[in-house]
């Protein structure tokens, strides 16, 4: 069986790594992949963006089935057009997945639909927009309509920033097109939580929950990022809370997107906050999390091509999806200057024995070296039975691993483990 992975980050490598487990899979092929996911893949150099290429790559190699992973190709239609071509594919079609490519569309759902979220307010005026400001509740969080790399959120603390988060969306047009409508809604907080689900548009199955470190630095200080570590699970996501959010968020979701005759397959991501009004939905991708799934795909028991293929047949309520009992740690290692501007080319070393628990994300082959080719350059994970011991295994192959400028959180999951420690 021919497989093609579209991507090419650490999210897909931990797909590839997961698919691998498979006997029946052949080939795997990585849409453009990188220099690190070419070790378990065969990479190809066409960029995830351009689906006709991608379609007649699949076409032309005997594609037997397709995995797409990021959000522009879904948010384009990849999924549309390899099915067109007779191709089965994991992820929502375009019609889906707005629900991450409009943050308008999936607000506007929420409020229809009667899915607990942060109350908001739409503008396409960024006069009215900064006059509703004057008045608004501080802090607040302004979001550009569209993607925009995982960055298109800001949390103002103040009026002046609330201003200046408006005027470069609106006029300045730093995230492009998707920042010409933008949401201001209310600060929310409470404990966060990322849940990621399989669902066939009929079944929605939960995966293990998760915890993010958003910004750059210790204590959760700096700039934020697309994500500098996780760990898995979450131990503020409790049995009584996980029943609470599939009554009140996940079906209702899946049956909204029914109702507006955009039914998801695939994997619908809930990015929740837990208030103390209960738990509301911060934001909805309509794909792997990155890097969620680093710490997640390495805790399922059931086979992810069998998953994945029923979500796509529709017959995901027939297959029995098990995670182990585990706990996971996956710490970012980046490169030094990001989120802002960093350097590339850097020769990245670790031993051989611990590749199998490296996710890359921003990495290059050059004469025959792994060389930095991105600001979050790889990832290492650890599964363990606890997650003190998650986490300090992870730390340990950390330590192992070098390249020039590179830098890390020294405290994910901290803060989970207070949390243990509390219950």
């Amino acid at each position: 069986m021919k497989v093609m992975v579209v991507g090419g980050g650490g999210r897909e490598h931990a797909i590839i790594k997961k698919l691998k487990e498979n006997s029946t899979i052949e080939n795997i092929y990585a849409l453009p992949g990188n220099g690190g996911i070419a070790k378990d893949a065969s990479v190809v150099s066409v960029a995830a963006t351009n689906i006709t290429a991608i379609k007649d790559f699949a076409v032309n190699n005997g594609i037997d089935y397709a995995v797409v992973a990021p959000d522009d190709p879904l948010v384009l239609g990849c999924v549309d057009e390899l099915e067109a071509a007779g191709i089965p594919c994991f992820g929502p079609n375009k019609a889906a997945a707005i629900i991450e490519g409009s943050k308008v569309f999936s607000k506007n759902l929420m409020k229809k639909y009667g899915i607990p979220t942060a109350a908001y307010e739409v503008f396409e005026d960024m006069d009215k927009a900064l006059e509703y400001l004057k008045t608004a509740p501080i802090p607040t969080v302004i979001k550009a309509n569209g993607l925009a790399l995982g960055k298109g959120v800001i949390i103002a603390e103040t009026r002046e920033q609330a201003f200046d988060a408006v005027r470069s969306m609106m006029s300045d047009k730093i995230f492009g097109k998707s920042g010409e409508s933008i949401v201001i809604e209310e600060f929310l907080t409470g404990p966060e939580v990322s849940v990621l689900s399989f669902t066939d548009g009929k079944t929605i199955v939960p995966m293990v929950s998760s915890m993010d470190h958003k910004r750059a630095g210790d204590n959760d200080t700096g700039l934020n990022t697309g994500g500098m570590g996780t760990i898995a699970p979450n131990p503020y996501y409790t049995d009584a809370i996980a029943a609470e959010c599939m009554e009140k968020i996940f079906v209702p979701t899946i049956n909204a997107m029914n109702q507006e005759g955009r039914s998801f397959k695939g994997c619908l991501y809930f990015g929740l906050m837990l208030t103390a009004d209960g738990p509301k939905v911060i934001e909805y991708n309509c794909r792997f999390g990155d890097p969620e799934t680093q710490v997640v795909l390495p805790l399922l028991k059931t086979d992810l091509l069998t998953v994945m293929q029923a979500v796509t047949n529709g017959t995901l309520a027939d297959v029995d999806v098990e995670f182990k009992d585990d706990s996971a740690c996956c710490v970012i290692i980046a490169s030094g200057g990001y989120p802002g501007s960093y350097n590339k080319g850097y020769e990245i070393t670790m031993p051989e024995d611990i590749f199998d628990k490296v996710y890359i994300a921003g990495a290059a082959e050059k004469d025959g070296k792994l060389v930095t080719n991105g600001g979050r350059v790889l990832g290492v994970t650890a599964t363990a039975s606890d997650l003190k011991s998650a986490i300090d295994a992870s730390y340990a192959m950390v330590k192992k691993v070098s390249f020039e400028n590179a830098f890390y959180r020294s405290d994910i999951g901290a803060r989970a483990l207070r949390a243990i420690k509390e219950c």
